[in-house]
Formats: structure tokens, C-alpha cells, sequence
């Protein structure tokens, strides 16, 4: 056993117990958390503007602060950005994460010195409890890839700005820096295609044990190496053993991903976000990832129905029930109060608290009162691809309402690895399977108002062309699951199968 490997094992064991014992004290830790924000947060701008010294606990907190998306936290930003301290949390920001904005331009998100730890700490937490299930920590030892974004900041105010994963990648420790690839050279170069080609070749001779990504573009560099070889990943890799992923739901890709691999690795699931650090797998067998209860945020949860509402129901921690669909919102050292951060999550086990991630707010279909969601159309696509052994490399739903006399439909827009031999065996199948998780589409279906849902076969490389047409191939850019207009629709027409 390789030195790494061997002193990574009792440090796994130590993180391991710590994590169990939060499970325990969840509710307690959230509640001081939110005391130590309104102490801190009470000498800010934002504390003087919301009273937050008045403030004593989760009641009077939510009378004092409202809801908030980006846009409407803009004026603090951009007092930050104009060289203010104090504003949202003491001094100033360390970082600026900078993300696209859907709609006004780019977002920039504060990440403190205080909130640093949450992002860092939580990744490596991941690693460690997987080491300590599993028992497997040989691939500590072994070359590491991080598909991640540029680590060149630029300075907004002053202040270092950049992705989210280009921020990290300056905090990779030092014993692991001469385990990562690719190259900082490669990894600084902005076009994802001329990057991917430099990562191919950096790192196809080498034996790569971990490979860390969004599944489409970690699909993609699979994509390239098998062109370029020949060869399934397995036999480039052959101690390729874990597969850290987040940002899309995972089961869409995994047959795909697998088959390409050329076998079944373990997998560890992540729910980091340029806001924080939420939720991570803890464990190799049970539904969900563990909630980040104890590292700087303070969570609360609205019901999915209420979120548009003006007052809508706020619960922490200890309020909360399995199976409910919850708007997530985060209070953090990151300076961000009754923040939204637009997905939507659902408990799964509150001993101790794990989530799935359900869907973005803004993503849905419902456009006769349906209100279709991101889990509901993956769980009906994952049923069928595996009734009809299909292979799905994307896919995204529309609603189409102009029908030319026939009634209206959901349309979905498929990228097949192979097209099934019965189309419409298959749109069936999907059908059914969202009729029995959605009753509201289910009567829309029955009630003659909708008629079954239509595939639009695309070419395979169709989502990689859009996206690259916009000017997100690559890094933390995501297809959306399902629009309620018909925008992404229209723009994925040029691509259907002919």
C-alpha cells in the first residue's frame, strides 16, 4: 500500500465519527449556526437594515428578512463591488464565484474567509466517508482528474473573481498537487474543445484511479479518449475505481457512462453550488445525501407550492417531513440571507437528514396546471430506458400547445446512443410512468386536455452542438430538464433526426 493510501485510511476513520456524531445533533447545530450568523451578521449593512440584532430566534427571523433571489440582492453586491466593507458580512469577501445569470447577465456570488472552509472541507468530508464505507483508499495513491473550470481570476472591485471550481483548485493540498492532472497550463485554457483535446492527451498513458465532473462532460471525455484509443476506458484505466459527480441528477448517464467504461465503479454524488457546499453521500447503500447541517448554513425549506407566494411557510430543520418537496434557502458566512438558490430538494430520511435534489424552481412544465418536475420526467425516462434498454445521452421537455387542431402535448427531445426499434413502445412506457407520478398530468391525460406526450429523435451530438452554440460547452453548464416555453425547443429543431 502506497504511503497516501495508508495514512488516509484512520484519517477517513476520525472524519467518519465526527460526521456521525453531527447526524445526531443536527437540529441543535442549525440553531446555533443562526445565532452565530445574527451575531456576526447584526454589525453588517444588511443586519442595520433588517434589525438583525432584535432578532432572537427563527420566528422573529423570518418576519425580519424575506426571501431574496439574486436580482433582488444585487444592491448589496454591488455596494461590495464598489469597494464597501460590511455589507453582507463582516470585512470583505475573499472570492467572488461567478456564475451565468438567467436573467440579467452574470452573478456574483460572495464566498468569505469563514465560508471557504464549507467548500473545501465538505469535498474532502465526501472522499473520506466513501474511503471509510468502502474500505477502499488505494486510489489516494493514484492520478486524479478534476474537469473543472478555469482557475485564472480576475479582480470585480478588487476582489478575485472567477468559477466556483477555479477557486477550489487553489486550495487542493499540496500532497495531492503532484496527483492531479490536468496540467494547471491546460486547465486555464477557457474553450472547452481545445481543452478537452489537451486533457485527452495528458492524460491518456496515464492510469487515472479518480475522476471528478458533471456526467455529461465527464461522458464526453470518455467520448474522446475511446475515439482516440480505441479502447474502453477500463483498459486506459485499469485501477479507475470512483467517480465523484454532481450538479445533474446521475441515473440519466450512469448505463451509458458505464458501458463506455466498460463496467460498474463506485460513484460518489455531491450537491456543491457557488452559494455553498449543502449535501453529500455519506454512504454506499442508502437513498440520498447528508445534508451539510454543520458548517456555516443555515438551512430553511418552503413548500415547492408556496414559493411564489408573498408570506410563504418557512421551516427549519426540525420541521420538516419525508416525501415533501421543499424549496431549499440558505442563510450562510457567505453573507446571504434568506437567499434562494432555486432547486428544489425532498427528504428522504430526517435520522439522520438526507435529501435528493428535485428540480430547479424556474425548470418545469405547467402549462395546463400539470406542474411536471425534474425528478418526476428522469424517474419516467430511467424506467423506460431500462424496459426498452436504451441508451440516453440527453434529454430536455417542452410543452407544445400550438397543435393545428389536435390536442396539445409535452414534447420530448431525445439524443439516443441508439434510437429503440419501437419509438412508440417506448414514449408509452415514459407516458404511463409520469401518469403515476404526477396526478395532476394524469388527469389532464384522462380529461382529454392533453393527449400523450411525442419524442422528437435528435442526432447524437445534438446537446453538444447547442450548447456550444450558446457558449456553455463544458464546465458547470447544464441542458435544463424541462422548460415551460418553447425557446430551448425551437433552438434544438436544426438538430432533429431526419
Amino acid at each position: 500500500m502506497k504511503i497516501k493510501s495508508f495514512l488516509a485510511k484512520p484519517y477517513a476513520a476520525i472524519v467518519s465519527s465526527r460526521i456521525k456524531k453531527n447526524m445526531a445533533t443536527a437540529v441543535q447545530d442549525q440553531q446555533a449556526i443562526l445565532q452565530q450568523l445574527l451575531k456576526t451578521g447584526s454589525a453588517t449593512t444588511f443586519g442595520k437594515d433588517h434589525k438583525l440584532d432584535q432578532v432572537k430566534d427563527h420566528t422573529a427571523y423570518t418576519q425580519a428578512v424575506p426571501i431574496r433571489d439574486y436580482e433582488a440582492f444585487r444592491p448589496y453586491i454591488d455596494q461590495i463591488k464598489d469597494g464597501n466593507q460590511n455589507v453582507l458580512w463582516k470585512g470583505k469577501p475573499m472570492y467572488f464565484a461567478k456564475t451565468s445569470g438567467t436573467t440579467s447577465g452574470a452573478k456574483y456570488i460572495p464566498i468569505t474567509k469563514d465560508s471557504i472552509p464549507n467548500h473545501i472541507n465538505t469535498a474532502r468530508d465526501a472522499l473520506l466517508c466513501y474511503m471509510s464505507e468502502s474500505g477502499n483508499s488505494a486510489f489516494a495513491s493514484g492520478k486524479m482528474i478534476f474537469l473543472s473550470g478555469s482557475p485564472v481570476l480576475e479582480r470585480v472591485g478588487g476582489i478575485p473573481t472567477g468559477r466556483l471550481s477555479g477557486i477550489v483548485n487553489h486550495f487542493v493540498p499540496g500532497y495531492l498537487r503532484g496527483n492531479q492532472l490536468p496540467s494547471y497550463e491546460t486547465n486555464c485554457i477557457e474553450d472547452w474543445e481545445t481543452k478537452l483535446g489537451k486533457i485527452v492527451e495528458e492524460t491518456i498513458n496515464k492510469d487515472m484511479s479518480l475522476i471528478s465532473g458533471i456526467p455529461p462532460w465527464v461522458q464526453m471525455y470518455f467520448d474522446w479518449l475511446q475515439q482516440r484509443s480505441g479502447e474502453k476506458i477500463k483498459n486506459l484505466f485499469p485501477n479507475l475505481q470512483v467517480i465523484v459527480h454532481g450538479g445533474v441528477n446521475f441515473e440519466p448517464y450512469k448505463s451509458k457512462l458505464f458501458e463506455t467504461i466498460g463496467g460498474h465503479i463506485d460513484t460518489v454524488e455531491t450537491f456543491p453550488a457557488s452559494e455553498g457546499f449543502f449535501a453529500f453521500q455519506d454512504t454506499l447503500d442508502k437513498e440520498g445525501l447528508l445534508l451539510n447541517t454543520n458548517s456555516g448554513i443555515f438551512f430553511e425549506f418552503i413548500p415547492a407550492g408556496e414559493i411564489f407566494n408573498e408570506n410563504p411557510t418557512r421551516l427549519s430543520l426540525a420541521d420538516v417531513k419525508v416525501g415533501e418537496n421543499y424549496a431549499l434557502i440558505i442563510n450562510s458566512n457567505a453573507g446571504l440571507w434568506g437567499y434562494n438558490i432555486g432547486d428544489t430538494v425532498r427528504f428522504v430520511s430526517t435520522d439522520p437528514y438526507r435529501i435528493v435534489v428535485t428540480g430547479r424552481i424556474k425548470h418545469f412544465i405547467s402549462a395546463f396546471g400539470e406542474h411536471v418536475i425534474g425528478e418526476e420526467v428522469e424517474h419516467a425516462m430511467l424506467q423506460a430506458s431500462k424496459q426498452h434498454h436504451a441508451h440516453i445521452i440527453e434529454f430536455t421537455v417542452a410543452p407544445q400547445i400550438q397543435t393545428r387542431g389536435e390536442l396539445p402535448y409535452h414534447e420530448w427531445f431525445v439524443s439516443f446512443e441508439h434510437t429503440p426499434a419501437d419509438l412508440d413502445a417506448f414514449a408509452k412506457t415514459i407516458d404511463d410512468s409520469l401518469r403515476k407520478k404526477n396526478i395532476y398530468y394524469n388527469d389532464l391525460i384522462t380529461g382529454g386536455i392533453l393527449q400523450p406526450l411525442k419524442i422528437t429523435p435528435l442526432s447524437k451530438n445534438a446537446f453538444i452542438e447547442y450548447m456550444r452554440s450558446i457558449g456553455k460547452l463544458g464546465g458547470q453548464n447544464k441542458v435544463p430538464r424541462l422548460s415551460n416555453d418553447r425557446k430551448l425547443a425551437e433552438a434544438l429543431q436544426q438538430w432533429k433526426q431526419h
